[in-house]
């Protein structure tokens, strides 16, 4: 049994297995207080020690910081060393851009810019087109300028050309010279140049779909991870312009030819659906229809406007017999009259001008001009198909439609038709400006781009011209179905024919194809089409073996 401890003498813990502890000699509690006192030293130069590594690490963070703008710097060095010729365009290239943007401030405008801008302001699903540009303007809102939102499009307008001539460089091995003269139409084509400074969404339209292109052909088998990138880039493009469906049913056609994984084809189209089914599901929250649009109709109405013969449709339903005109009668000239003009038989109907059932009795009427008169359809799509290659530009559909895609003169006002929301066209846009909009001309800048357009772009003829090397391309490749060129090549046609087949010809509709035809046209003259040309067009026999000398001969010559 333990013993209690004695009064006044100290008390020392036992030791494990009830040992005791031999007691802390004379002075242990001074000596206890030092050791707290070198612990605290201690911890001070332990933690001023980290402090200075800390500081290190930021100081190590920042010279690597230099480093990588040094390394990116002379990488930049290197490229413009390796692509002088390309340089060269480039940067002449964006000064004509910088040029555009200074003679015609803040930006140009076209009629349909204003129903972009007043969506951005206060978003909503259009019933017309689709909201994809809108919402690029809406988040650039913010900084109130015109300016900018033309100056990023310019960029994505240089961007298309360098991937032209990336891709014919890194994929296939096309000479420097050879890929900058194929981007040289996307780079220097002044209607190019001006459609990036409207406020329109062809360029953003364009673009995506170039990126998409340059994803899926930058190498020969692209992963599943590529594939998703490419499905949304494409996904975007179908919001920006309701074209970009055909586009989808391309590149899937593209994978599927090529024989790609399963894995890569499953990935584009969920990652193409993600912002398409949540736009359509947005549309039907507020419409009550899952859709993207619901003008398909109209459009197809303006397309059979000018031929319909209503003497030809056989049980035409009576509420459609209000859309029937008569050729020397009350049919307006254009096509395009059938949707834009107050006096389309579309607005005989009583209702919003965009409203549901509008479209759909168009719809269904231009089904049956379609189906009545299959002859005369198609002529109108060939037609409005084959004018894309006339050597001159002619004004189409009218003048002030025309005028509109060029650098003018003079600076045009800005509209001032009702918006819908209580304020006109031009005031939504003075808004979104935080300032005047009305584009204001600066000489000599605006001149010079004028009179540039007069002479520098891309005649319809030589287009027909990169689509026929592209097919040229493609022929030697039959077994491979033309190689990796059907992509853009079938891309190219398509974005012409779709606009001649649904609506109407207009020069707008020309240049997104433009691109992709310059690419399909590079490629023909990748080293193994060069190669097959040259096998069928120099061919030459094998040299016959030299003959032996009879042995005889031989003999006598001993």
């Amino acid at each position: 049994m333990a013993k209690p401890p004695v009064d006044g003498a100290t008390q020392v813990p036992a030791a494990a297995g009830g040992a005791a502890l031999d007691p802390p000699a004379a002075g242990a509690g001074d000596q206890v207080a030092e050791t707290e006192i070198q612990a605290v030293i201690d911890a001070a130069e332990q933690a001023a020690e980290q402090d200075a590594a800390a500081a290190d690490s930021r100081s190590d963070q920042r010279v690597s910081v230099g480093d990588r703008a040094r390394r990116a710097a002379s990488y930049l060095g290197r490229s413009v060393r390796r692509n002088p010729l390309f340089t060269v365009i480039l940067v002449i290239a964006a000064v004509l851009r910088g040029i555009a943007m200074v003679g015609y401030r803040p930006a140009m405008f076209f009629n349909d810019s204003f129903d972009y801008l007043h969506v951005a302001l206060k978003p909503y699903p259009h019933q017309l087109r689709p909201d994809g540009y809108s919402f690029y303007l809406w988040m650039l809102k913010p900084f109130h300028s015109f300016a900018l939102v033309v100056g990023v499009q310019h960029l994505m307008g240089l961007a298309m050309g360098l991937m032209v001539y990336a891709l014919l460089r890194h994929r296939f091995s096309l000479p420097g010279w050879g890929a900058t003269l194929a981007a040289v139409p996307v780079l220097l084509d002044a209607y190019q140049i001006q459609l990036e400074q409207l406020v329109l969404s062809d360029v953003q339209f364009t673009f995506l779909t170039m990126l998409a292109v340059t994803l899926l052909l930058w190498k020969d088998r692209p992963s599943w991870r590529i594939g998703a990138a490419i499905g949304l880039v494409i996904g975007l493009s179908w919001l920006t312009r309701s074209v970009g469906l055909p586009v989808l049913l391309g590149v899937l056609g593209y994978m599927v030819v090529r024989w790609m994984n399963w894995r890569v084809l499953a990935a584009t189209v969920v990652a193409c659906a993600v912002p398409v089914v949540a736009y359509m599901s947005w549309y039907q929250a507020e419409e009550g229809k899952f859709a993207i649009t619901e003008s398909n109709g109209f459009f197809l109405f303006a397309r059979v406007y000018k031929f319909a013969d209503c003497h030809k449709i056989k049980n035409l339903p009576v509420e459609e017999m209000i859309l029937c005109t008569e050729k020397d009668g009350t049919r307006l000239p254009n096509s395009q009259d059938g949707i834009w003009n107050a006096a389309s038989p579309l607005n005989r109907y009583t209702g919003t001008r965009w409203d549901p059932e509008k479209n759909r009795l168009g719809n269904d009427y231009a089904k049956r001009v379609i189906m009545a008169q299959p002859g005369d359809y198609a002529r109108t799509v060939a037609h409005d198909f084959f004018r894309v290659f006339d050597w001159d530009r002619t004004v189409f559909p009218d003048k002030s439609t025309y005028s509109q895609y060029e650098f003018g003169t003079r600076a045009r006002p800005l509209p001032t038709w009702p918006m819908g929301s209580g304020a006109t066209a031009a005031e939504e846009a003075n808004a979104y400006e935080h300032g005047a909009a009305r584009t204001r001309l600066t000489q000599p800048f605006a001149g010079f781009m004028h009179t540039y357009q007069q002479y520098v772009y891309l005649r319809g003829t030589l287009v027909g011209v990169l689509l026929m090397i592209g097919v040229a391309g493609m022929l030697p490749l039959w077994r491979r179905f033309g190689g990796a060129a059907i992509l853009p090549l079938v891309l190219a046609v398509g974005l012409l024919l779709a606009p001649a087949a649904t609506a109407e010809f207009d020069y707008r509709y020309v240049l997104p194809a433009v691109p992709l035809a310059c690419l399909a046209a590079g490629m023909a003259f990748q080293q193994d089409v060069r190669t097959r040309y040259a096998r069928l067009m120099f061919w030459r026999k094998k040299p016959a073996p030299a003959s032996q000398p009879e042995p005889e001969a031989e003999i006598a010559a001993a």
